[in-house]
């Protein structure tokens, strides 16, 4: 059933998207001899982060979702659905392209059309609420730092 108040139906949505983007990232993550023998930065998160990482990014997603669904109009409710579906294909197909295609030449293209999906998600929300565009920031942040990690990767590998 679906709660009449607006921000726990939002609350109860993002959980449900940022559910599903988890499990298909999940799927989508094969970590194997492949990547192992990819060359990495220094810098690179050990491999263990990545999963405790992405759960917070998703929590905070989750109540950015609640925050601008409680507060926005019918039409800026279609527009963050729009903003978010296009968001969540572009984050899964990165998973995909990088750990399945292994092909991270083209997963860092895809990143930066997934970045500019979150930036959308993001304007659409600031017209929206505030605290729903921090609640994104940690988003931005982790998905920009998975770029400059990306770029990292195809520039140390190069043949």
């Amino acid at each position: 059933m679906i709660p009449d108040d607006p921000f726990h139906a939002g609350l109860l949505g993002g959980a449900i998207f940022c559910v599903v983007l988890a499990i298909a990232g999940g799927v989508l993550t094969r970590i194997g001899d492949w990547y192992h023998a990819l060359r990495k930065p220094a810098w690179k998160p050990p491999d263990w982060a990545f999963g405790p990482i992405w759960t917070l990014v998703f929590f905070c997603l989750t109540f950015a979702i609640a925050h601008s669904w409680a507060e926005a109009s019918p039409g800026q409710r279609r527009l963050l659905l729009v903003a978010l579906a296009v968001n969540g294909i572009l984050n899964i197909a990165w998973s995909g392209i990088f750990f399945i295609m292994r092909n991270p030449p083209l997963a860092l293209a895809e990143l930066a059309v997934f970045w500019i999906s979150i930036m959308a998600v993001i304007i659409v929300m600031s017209g929206i609420s505030l605290a729903a565009v921090l609640f994104t920031l940690p988003y931005i942040a982790w998905v920009s730092a998975a770029g400059v990690l990306n770029y990292q990767i195809v520039r140390l590998n190069r043949p």
